[in-house]
């Protein structure tokens, strides 16, 4: 886990391949810092799966990246761009290996799938998503295709001199996440009287 100074976190951006832990991990670090959480998944996707068009989608998230803090959730760049980096000062990139993701990914979307469990906008998993070999359609499918895409972009994101802007923060095991929100509450708890 690289080393960052925490004081300077106001508007992180969490990534990782889908089924990695982002969403819980981005919503413990909205809490800790005590500042706003916004999902891209939950914007992006309208009822009945519809996603939003990306003109709509990236004034949408303009809007709420304009405040003063925020920890956003979720990668999108192919809708995006570097719309969200571009306003951010933190990257945080959870990059657990493909064996615990799918393994992750596997158990969330058959629980999901059980119990009927509403994701946003009254979208829930289906099992005949979840059995297509169409990533498009089964987000398991979709884990396993982008995951080493995804580290690839990450990896070559850290040099690239376009986001010397960002403090890039790669947590690569739950320890390592864990150890990075003990950080951050070590960072904004009051002081020892």
């Amino acid at each position: 886990m690289d080393n960052v100074v925490v004081a300077v976190m106001r508007r992180i951006s969490v990534v990782g391949t889908s089924g990695s832990g982002k969403s819980t991990l981005a919503r413990q670090i909205s809490h800790r810092l005590d500042i706003p959480y916004i999902e891209l998944d939950a914007i992006h996707h309208q009822p009945d799966w519809t996603p939003m068009p990306a003109p709509d989608f990236q004034a949408a998230v303009a809007e709420r990246i304009a405040r003063d803090a925020w920890v956003v959730d979720g990668n999108y760049r192919g809708k995006l761009g570097d719309l969200v980096w571009q306003r951010a000062d933190t990257v945080v990139w959870f990059d657990l290996p493909r064996s615990l993701v799918m393994r992750q990914i596997v158990r969330r979307t058959v629980g999901r799938a059980l119990t009927g469990r509403e994701l946003w906008n009254g979208n829930r998993e289906r099992w005949r998503e979840m059995i297509s070999l169409d990533p498009a359609r089964s987000v398991i499918v979709w884990a396993w295709t982008t995951h080493a895409k995804n580290r690839a972009h990450y990896l070559a994101a850290q040099s690239d001199p376009a986001f010397t802007n960002l403090t890039f923060v790669r947590l690569t095991s739950r320890r390592e996440a864990a150890a990075f929100l003990d950080g951050l509450g070590r960072a904004t708890s009051p002081p020892p009287e």
